[in-house]
């Protein structure tokens, strides 16, 4: 592989690996009740689910044998930052859009 497709691949994964972080923290730092008013899955499960796809795309790569487990993981918090993160901001602000 050329050195510049093995940058552009190490850059794909540690953005994933960044990603995952981001909703982890973000899952860490909300509170409890917020999930359940915004009728999603509790607190700890979003913080299994965000910190176990973050390890699995820190361990497996974006590129090789483990990438199935890589885009899992992605896939596990893109979830959360695009569906689940939005509805806890907006049941926190207490914003209605009637």
């Amino acid at each position: 592989m050329p050195l510049i497709a093995m940058w552009i691949v190490d850059i794909i994964h540690w953005a994933g690996v960044v990603a995952g972080a981001f909703a982890f923290l973000h899952s860490l730092t909300q509170r409890a009740d917020a999930y359940t008013a915004a009728d999603r899955k509790t607190k700890p499960i979003w913080m299994a689910i965000t910190g176990g796809s973050t390890a699995a795309m820190a361990l497996f790569g974006f590129y090789g044998p483990g990438m199935i487990f890589w885009l899992a993981g992605l896939v596990a918090s893109l979830v959360y930052i695009v569906d689940v993160r939005p509805k806890l901001i907006e049941v926190q602000r207490g914003g209605h859009n009637w």
